[in-house]
């Protein structure tokens, strides 16, 4: 096994005692490792112009704009936290991304796409983040306590930037996820994964949602979270067909 460099120990330090989340300190890790490798020398020996060559490297081997700009985060991180080089990270610049207009399902698009997930939980799941949390890793880590039905709320935790929240819980949503829990049977986590001690991965929701946008046909890039970004305004679009017909289907096998 390869022991660890007191570089990369240094960085893992300081993102621990800062509370950088896990995904955050791996794709930072993996930032940090990747320039070091591209010239062949430890990172806290390549200074800004070192920086630069990285970046137009990485600018025209076809990086995407945001992964681009995750690893400026982690190099300024690098020379500006760990490395304590403070007058660095400022002159090491962000890509400025494009706007584009998010890709927006109408109402029947969404049922085609719902009913194009074959199992339960995925179907479930994909439908809580189409209606209340959007984002893949909220939706997964959600409990059976999270929902409120007395408040009608679901309670976020440590989401985004590990704050806690509280999102609307529709009466059609809670009509499906109630529908859900006789039929699954959840004790702690609301979507538990193949070990019930653990939720059900991100990972499994991605490819859920690929597989039911090549199956439904709609020839548009759905993701988990541009499901949600239908919603223009959450009270109205609640009470559309999506929601309504994946209620009657699970309350028809319930029954």
């Amino acid at each position: 096994m390869t022991e660890m460099s007191p570089l990369r120990r240094r960085i893992i330090e300081d993102m621990t005692v800062r509370n950088l989340s896990p995904a955050t300190q791996r794709s930072y890790v993996h930032a940090v490792a990747k320039f070091g490798r591209f010239f062949g020398r430890s990172p806290d020996k390549l200074d800004l112009e070192d920086v630069r060559t990285f970046q137009v490297h990485l600018v025209f081997g076809g990086i995407s704009w945001p992964a681009l700009n995750q690893t400026v985060c982690a190099l300024r991180f690098l020379y500006g936290v760990t490395l304590r080089q403070s007058d660095l990270p400022e002159r090491i610049p962000y890509a400025v991304e494009p706007q584009k207009l998010p890709v927006v399902l109408g109402a029947d698009e969404v049922v085609r796409f719902l009913e194009a997930v074959p199992s339960l939980k995925s179907r479930t799941t994909l439908t809580t983040a189409y209606a209340a949390v959007p984002r893949a890793s909220e939706a997964a880590c959600l409990k059976v306590a999270n929902i409120d039905s007395s408040r009608m709320v679901i309670h976020v935790e440590q989401g985004k930037g590990g704050r806690d929240r509280y999102v609307m819980l529709s009466p059609q949503l809670l009509g499906i996820l109630r529908s859900y829990w006789r039929l699954a049977r959840p004790v702690h986590w609301l979507f538990p994964g193949r070990d019930p001690e653990h939720p059900i991965h991100p990972v499994v929701m991605h490819a859920a949602c690929r597989s039911a946008c090549a199956a439904s046909g709609l020839g548009k890039r759905v993701t988990v979270h541009n499901i949600h970004c239908g919603i223009a305004s959450p009270p109205t679009c609640w009470r559309v067909a999506p929601i309504s017909a994946s209620s009657r289907r699970c309350s028809a096998i319930a029954t």
